[in-house]
């Protein structure tokens, strides 16, 4: 099973609208852990990560910072992208 992790803080509108593109794009359907890690509840976390977030780690490796291109995302995880994601985002 994959584990995507987004990165992210309290009150981070970039980082919610992170979370929901990878609950749309990935979280209902596929098998996937999904889950939003508050860095400020980590120091190491916080020194790395302080004004860079949201940032979404695939499997531990990290792929995005900022933003999320959905359409990239999805073809990490099909073969084709289902129809429905095609101009939603």
């Amino acid at each position: 099973m994959h584990k995507i992790s987004v990165m992210s803080k309290p009150g981070c509108h970039l980082c919610e609208a992170a979370m929901e593109v990878v609950q749309r794009v990935v979280g209902s359907r596929i098998a996937v852990l999904i889950e939003e890690v508050d860095i400020t509840q980590d120091l190491e976390l916080l020194e790395k990560y302080r004004e860079a977030i949201p940032v979404v780690l695939i499997d531990g490796v990290e792929k995005y910072r900022y933003h999320i291109a959905p359409d990239k995302l999805a073809q990490m995880f099909y073969d084709e992208p289902p129809e429905r994601l095609v101009g939603i985002f």
